[in-house]
């Protein structure tokens, strides 16, 4: 296998959850082969990712995997690992972007005038008007999720008893519905 193949439904992908389901299940050893595995794959999904700051990634990697660890019993043996691991890899790389762009942000010189403090009064009620339209656009499996997870807090499992919907529905009704969210948002600018 290349390093660039993905590892969905793969020999590597199966190693991996043997390795994985086995250290859940206490073996020690499967477990550690599992992260040193597992870190090869993340380097190289991330390097790819974050070309522009190579330094970042070994941090980013560490801290994949100790999220994993912290999350492991979250993982539902029904589903891809590769996807379970993706999505914790995402996150954490969206985490680092965010806080990149917070401290560039930090650095940045305020005009004169303090323009930005020069704001409508109305722009958040705006910003709730205009976020509950378009969440109306949305059906019902994707819109109930994103309302009770995203903006009230709850969390999936209270979302899922709540809706009568699975949390693995709840989630996929919030990744569809984020997406759909953001092309109709694309399609408007």
């Amino acid at each position: 296998m290349t390093q660039g193949t993905p590892l969905a439904r793969t020999e590597a992908e199966f190693a991996l959850r043997d390795l994985f389901v086995r250290g859940l299940d206490g073996d020690e050893a499967a477990y550690r082969a599992f992260l040193q595995k597992l870190s090869v794959h993340l380097r190289a999904y991330l390097a790819r990712r974050l070309f522009g700051w190579p330094d970042e990634v070994e941090d980013l990697v560490q801290e994949c995997l100790l999220a994993m660890h912290n999350q492991r019993h979250t993982y539902q043996s029904d589903q891809p690992l590769t996807a379970w691991v993706h999505a914790i890899a995402r996150y954490k790389m969206i985490d680092l972007l965010r806080a990149k762009s917070a401290r560039e942000a930090l650095h940045d010189p305020l005009d004169d005038e303090l323009a930005v403090f020069a704001e409508s009064a109305n722009e958040a009620s705006d910003a709730r008007r205009d976020l509950a339209g378009l969440l109306d656009t949305l059906p019902d499996r994707h819109r109930l999720p994103i309302v009770h997870v995203k903006l009230e807090g709850l969390s999936v499992a209270e979302t899922a008893k709540l809706t009568g919907m699975s949390e693995s529905a709840v989630k996929v009704g919030i990744h569809r519905g984020l997406k759909a969210l953001a092309l109709k948002i694309k399609e408007a600018i």
